[in-house]
């Protein structure tokens, strides 16, 4: 299967939205006027970008990635990448790799000095990222509003 990475358009979102709830299966489906709504001030946000494995038309995976500008090391900014989500279809098949691989060079391109994420408890999602190149190098913390 030939895979292309870009950036997001709106008319992917019905596909991300179906993305994401693999991700999520609990949650509950976002309105569409919600998602139009969210996906607009996604769009206008400066430093984000919404990546999409395109498979021949058919979105086989995602992830939103967000360049934060930073005082400290010289003024390089850090991207942050969440929400990653490869089809159940489609795993197993580099589709994450090409998205990871897109996203480093999404910050090489931004002038980043790092990329850094939280990943799920899950050993297989430890191994992709080490497998990527990335290293545990902290311990993270979350306190969710509700």
């Amino acid at each position: 299967m030939k895979i292309t990475v870009r950036s997001a358009a709106e008319n992917d979102l019905p596909a991300l939205l179906a993305l994401y709830g693999e991700l999520n299966p609990d949650d509950a489906p976002l309105p569409p006027a919600s998602a139009h709504e969210v996906w607009e001030q996604i769009s206008r946000q400066r430093g984000r970008t919404v990546l999409v494995a395109d498979a021949a038309g058919t979105l086989a995976g995602t992830a939103d990635c967000l360049v934060m500008p930073n005082l400290t090391r010289g003024g390089r900014a850090i991207l942050f990448v969440e929400n990653v989500v490869v089809a159940g279809t489609a795993q197993r098949r580099g589709v994450g790799r090409l998205l990871m691989e897109a996203a480093f060079q999404l910050a090489a391109a931004e002038g980043c000095y790092k990329v850094q994420l939280l990943a799920a408890d899950d050993e297989y999602v430890h191994t992709f990222y080490e497998a990527c190149g990335f290293k545990a190098a902290a311990q993270g913390f979350r306190r969710y509003v509700s």
